[in-house]
């Protein structure tokens, strides 16, 4: 009996010295800095297929400006500006910032997939606390899938020419 209430009492101590320290579920800082140019700007390379964009984030009134001209002449399908303000919309950050983005290299579909990477990675620059929003979106990871090169005896890729019986 004597041995099981000195137990109790050592246990009661042990809490007791355990709420003071530092959970890792709470870290004190972000694992990440913030990584920001003389300007004020994120910057970052984002691609898809064979598109390549660099992108440069700052906080604004949320104008997007591609390639010199303004999101919504550049990218005349409202379905790839969706895709592009994706991360603005997922972080609740629509409106608060400026991107300047240049895009060389393949077509507005990719080009728009290229824009969304970038935008992602330099807005988790920015406020590395976004980070883990974003990357369970899956707009950190690069897509890539390219087009399949084709093959000789093919018509395409995979397609064969069509066959003559006679």
């Amino acid at each position: 009996m004597m041995a099981d209430e000195q137990t109790m009492t050592d246990l009661k101590d042990l809490a007791g010295a355990v709420e003071g320290v530092a959970t890792p579920e709470a870290p004190a800082a972000p694992l990440r800095e913030k990584q920001v140019d003389a300007q004020g700007r994120a910057y970052a390379t984002g691609r898809r297929k064979d598109a390549v964009a660099r992108v440069w984030v700052k906080p604004g009134t949320g104008k997007i400006i591609v390639n010199g001209r303004d999101q919504e002449v550049y990218f005349a399908r409202p379905t790839l500006r969706l895709v592009i303000n994706q991360p603005f919309g997922l972080t609740d950050r629509v409106g608060q910032y400026d991107v300047v983005a240049t895009v060389k290299g393949g077509g507005l579909s990719g080009q728009a997939g290229a824009v969304l990477h970038g935008i992602s990675q330099a807005l988790t620059r920015f406020e590395p606390a976004l980070r883990s929003a974003v990357k369970s979106a899956g707009f950190l990871t690069r897509d890539s899938r390219a087009v399949e090169r084709k093959k000789y005896g093919k018509a395409k890729a995979r397609r064969s020419f069509q066959f003559s019986k006679r």
